[in-house]
């Protein structure tokens, strides 16, 4: 298929290779319930193949989608090996609700966690994006649909073995801020700040305010890191460090104190090994695929890492020509060191090591030393870390008491231990011609139990002795699908495929948790290892859906093509009386080249139009029954209270629809040398799932309710160039770009359009995409303070510094932050036996908050004190340098970087995910052995993200960054692969 037929004279030894034939049928790309072809597709798809996935070195198959499919962006917030990417397709469709994607694997909708799938196992991804394309999953494909395609057997004289092995190394890909990184210019810039605040707020003299800023600077941090000799002070009265005065390292007789490098000590290089075996053959009856795959891919911090093995065996048993059996066996067992708190959810946390490393001064230590001789101290074979407590030490950090996060994960273990087994089952009849019953059934298990063990001899933990958790989740999917497909063709021109399906999910949750404290050996997280607090919790969950619908495909002479949907959905989560949800689609398509009179129009190969609208369903609003009260049981010595109010149910709750129309075009020309699509789309979500506010007396502090509707629009252009295609060498440059942009139509009357909640604000008329702020009016000139606008009682704007008269008043919507364009970019090159890959990502348009800036742009004030600073800060305004957007270094100013438009930044960047480049031995050389391949490779992941301030990695999240979450890791590998 897809290849020129080639009528030769039989010879002995001789080898055809067929040419392919770019005016043939594209290759077959699974769409839902079945298969289809570019040609003859009606609806809006994406295909990833296999080529692509093996390409990239990842652990989690999500992360392969950035830049490889129009109209999908992944926000990648945690780096930790073995999480994902949130997947983003045609924008996100609602405010509360999911709005993830549905991943479908190898037929039936999955549930479970994605890391457990070995991308060495995937044949294809197809991307569903438009509704007509997944109108047919219904309200769990509201959002699109990802179909996964894990590799079959195939028909062949002998077994087909292979076998891949990769080694490499992880690092970190993102810098660290500009900041300051020299104790000594450190020290400077901190005597400077509380030199100007002696000056400018205390209006003491120039020598009582060099007096006291050096007081400040020598322990204003809390510790003590320089010797003074008699007589000198640590920071001359020109502001310069004391070199002759003052030198590095103190000691208090019983401990030494010198500054560690943080962030050089708090990562490391990690080894990332992934090993491979497969076998595939089969015969006219039975087809066979199998693997087990190992991979150990260790983080950029200390007990951070991600083992995986898997299996797979995919079987097809033809036992009859009207009889076929089929089965799709996975087991996957992996082991996740996974420090908590190293996520945007703990940006503060004392536990996150990437907010330490990036936060503390270069002032601290982070070892403890002996006063004596300055050595480390440790504890066995472990260096004693300093948490600035005067646990360890005689002094108490300033910034982040009681912590270190490098000795915590020392001290330590949090760890996930998961068992996955994953199963499809089927049967295929086919009584008579055209007509095909299938039966499937489909189980995902997951068991996944948590260890944590916290140390009981420093940190937070020693008031407790120590902590030990213990937690067993346990998650059960059942699906089952039954489906019957008449497909014939009439008169040579009429094609008639018919669809009928009756499908059900179950799920089961269940969650058990032990919590003891004083353990009796420290880092053993066993409960009964604890004495004391020891207690314990549990909860079960359901959720159902029931799924009725039917499809009718009709084309004539593979000229135009018709498609029609209906699907019922029954949710658990709604009242019986709003359960179930009608959702419908339509598409169709015109094959302009099957014309008569474009048919001998040579150059073009493929000319197709296609139009669809889809209504879809969503039922994703977090809480299992969210149409019932729910209360936490309380009460004492059998006597039950009336018990607490956990969740204040809606019971006339019900599905948030969305209807979406696309119009495109497909084309090919010149041979396969330029191919893709064009598409329009519009989708409009109304009844939005939303928690909505309400006044805390209540008793509850939101609703679940339908309110409101928004709107996502935006173009999609997908191309593909065959540059060159000889016998010895080819370029392909494959490039995408979308556009989309988002609009809140429509929100609850009784908000009067709009709901402001914190910084953030949701209009009518304008993109979800807003933040609330004050504008930043720059520096004034002749004190250096920090300015806002303001406006007055007439309404008119006005600079002032003081920033509660500004956020009272003036406070206004940033505007649509959203980078409404992004897209990828590949290209791949091959010469005899050598390729070379490249693939990247981009977007601009956008403008986001950038968090850790606006931390980094301290005063350096008494709660500052002891935390980085920005290289930006050396451009501070002074009475000699007015001209700066930059407010003057004064530690008691408050508002010197007050949340405003000031931190506002261009969320433009542009990245380059992989560069792969191998090279494969000649078969002459190889036959002897009995060897049909072997290629030796380099591939390099995550190489490096361009964006606006070093440090700023825009692809976290839409409207703001931070950089105190996992950050991505950079891979760099080798390998082989050897085929039999």
């Amino acid at each position: 298929m897809g290849m020129k037929t080639a009528d030769v004279t039989i010879k002995d030894g001789m080898k055809v290779i067929l040419i392919p034939d770019t005016k043939a049928m594209d290759e077959v790309m699974v769409v839902a319930y079945g298969t289809a072809t570019k040609e003859t597709y009606t609806g809006a798809a994406s295909i990833v193949s296999s080529e692509i996935i093996e390409e990239r070195q990842v652990s989690n198959l999500s992360n392969v989608l950035a830049g490889n499919v129009a109209g999908v962006t992944a926000f990648s917030a945690n780096g930790q090996p073995g999480t994902g990417s949130t997947v983003m397709i045609r924008g996100f469709g609602s405010i509360n609700a999911g709005s993830n994607p549905l991943y479908v694997l190898d037929g039936m909708p999955y549930e479970g966690d994605l890391s457990a799938i070995n991308p060495d196992d995937v044949e294809s991804m197809s991307v569903l994006k438009d509704a007509a394309a997944a109108a047919l999953y219904g309200a769990r494909g509201a959002n699109g649909v990802i179909m996964i395609t894990t590799k079959k057997g195939r028909q062949s004289r002998d077994a087909k073995i292979s076998f891949n092995s990769s080694w490499g190394s992880n690092s970190r890909q993102v810098k660290n801020y500009k900041v300051i990184n020299d104790p000594y210019r450190y020290t400077e810039m901190l005597y400077k700040a509380n030199y100007n605040n002696g000056i400018y707020r205390s209006g003491l003299s120039e020598t009582s305010a060099h007096e006291y800023a050096n007081k400040k600077a020598l322990t204003g941090t809390g510790y003590q890191v320089f010797t003074i000799a008699p007589g000198q002070d640590l920071v001359l009265p020109d502001g310069a460090f004391n070199y002759n005065g003052a030198t590095l390292g103190y000691s208090d007789g019983q401990y030494y104190y010198t500054p560690d490098n943080w962030e050089k000590e708090s990562f490391r290089n990690g080894l990332r090994q992934e090993y491979n075996l497969s076998i595939n053959g089969g015969t006219d009856k039975l087809q066979y695929y199998a693997n087990v795959g190992y991979l150990d891919d260790e983080g950029i911090i200390k007990q951070s890492s991600f083992k995986r093995i898997s299996t797979r065996l995919n079987v097809d048993y033809q036992a009859k020509k009207w009889l076929k059996f089929m089965a799709n066996v996975a087991y996957t067992n992996s082991t996740s060191n996974y420090p908590d708190e190293q996520t945007s959810e703990h940006a503060t946390s004392s536990a996150n090591t990437f907010f330490i490393a990036y936060r503390m001064s270069p002032i601290y230590p982070m070892y403890v030393r002996d006063g004596q001789t300055g050595a480390l101290l440790y504890n066995g074979n472990t260096p004693v870390y300093d948490y600035g407590d005067k646990t360890t030490g005689n002094f108490t950090r300033n910034f982040m008491s009681i912590s270190n996060p490098i000795g915590d994960l020392t001290y330590n273990t949090s760890k996930y231990l998961m068992d996955i087994f994953n199963s499809r089952w089927g049967i295929e009849i086919k009584p008579v011609r055209g007509l095909t019953l299938t039966a499937r059934l489909g189980m995902n298990l997951d068991n996944t139990r948590y260890h944590y063990a916290s140390s009981g001899l420093y940190g937070q933990s020693v008031s407790t002795g120590g902590e030990a958790v213990q937690e067993q989740i346990r998650e059960l999917g059942i699906t089952q699908q039954y489906m019957a497909n008449y497909h014939r063709i009439f008169a040579d021109k009429h094609t008639l495929d018919l669809l009928g399906v009756y499908e059900s999910y179950d799920w089961q949750y269940e969650y058990v948790e032990g919590y003891g404290q004083n353990l009796y050996r420290p880092g053993s997280w066993a409960v009964s290892n604890a004495i004391d607090e020891r207690r314990g919790y549990g909860e079960q969950n359901k959720y159902a859906t029931r799924s009725v619908l039917g499809r009718i495909n009709y084309d004539y002479a593979e000229k135009y093509f018709v498609s029609l949907s209906m699907r019922g959905d029954g949710s658990s989560r709604f009242a019986p009386s709003h359960r179930w949800g009608l959702f419908w689609s339509a598409s169709a398509a015109w094959n302009m080249k099957k014309e008569s009179w474009l048919a001998e129009v040579r150059w073009i190969d493929l000319l197709k139009i296609r139009a669809s609208f889809g209504q879809q369903g969503n039922d994703n609003i977090g809480n299992r029954y969210a149409y019932v009260d729910q209360y936490r049981v309380t009460g004492s010595d059998g006597v039950f209270s009336d018990g607490e109010l956990t969740y204040k149910a809606n019971p006339d709750l019900t599905w948030e629809k969305s209807d979406a129309y696309d119009l495109a075009v497909d084309f090919n020309f010149w041979k396969g040398r330029l191919s893709g699509s064009i598409d329009f789309y519009s989708r409009t979500t109304r009844d939005m799932l939303y928690y909505k506010p309400v006044a805390p007396s209540n008793g509850y502090s939101s609703i679940p309710m339908n309110i409101g509707s928004m709107r996502n629009r935006g173009i999609e252009i997908d191309l593909h160039s065959q540059v060159f295609n000889t016998k010895n060498f080819s370029w392909n440059i494959d490039y995408n770009i979308a556009y989309n942009s988002n609009v809140i139509v429509a929100l609850s009357p009784d908000l009067g359009g709009q709901l402001i909640n914190g910084s953030t604000i949701l209009r009518e008329g304008h993109s979800m995409y807003e933040y609330y702020l004050v504008k930043y009016a720059g520096v004034n000139q002749t004190n250096g303070l920090a300015q806002y606008w303001a406006k007055d009682s007439q309404g008119n704007e006005y600079a002032t510094t003081d920033f509660a008269t500004a956020r009272n008043t003036n406070r206004q919507a940033t505007g649509d932050l959203q980078a409404n364009w992004f897209g990828g970019l590949a290209t791949q090159l091959k010469y005899r036996g050598f390729d070379l890959s490249l693939q990247c990502s981009y977007q601009f348009g956008g403008r986001m908050y950038d968090n850790t800036y606006q931390d980094l742009m301290t005063n350096l004030g008494a709660n500052d004190a002891g935390q980085a600073i920005h290289q930006d800060m050396l451009r501070a305004w002074t009475p000699e340098n007015t001209s700066t957007d930059v407010p003057r270094l004064c530690a008691d100013d408050e508002y010197s970087n007050a949340t405003s438009t000031r931190f506002l930044i261009t969320s433009n960047y542009f990245a380059i995910n992989n560069l792969t480049f191998g090279y494969t031995l000649p078969e002459k050389l190889l036959s002897k052995a009995h060897i049909s391949s072997l290629r030796f490779y380099v591939s390099g992941d995550n190489l490096a993200v361009f964006s606006a301030r070093q440090g700023l990695d825009p692809r976290v999240g839409v409207r703001s960054a931070n950089n105190a979450t996992y950050n991505t890791m950079r891979t760099i590998s080798g390998g082989v692969k050897i085929t039999f």
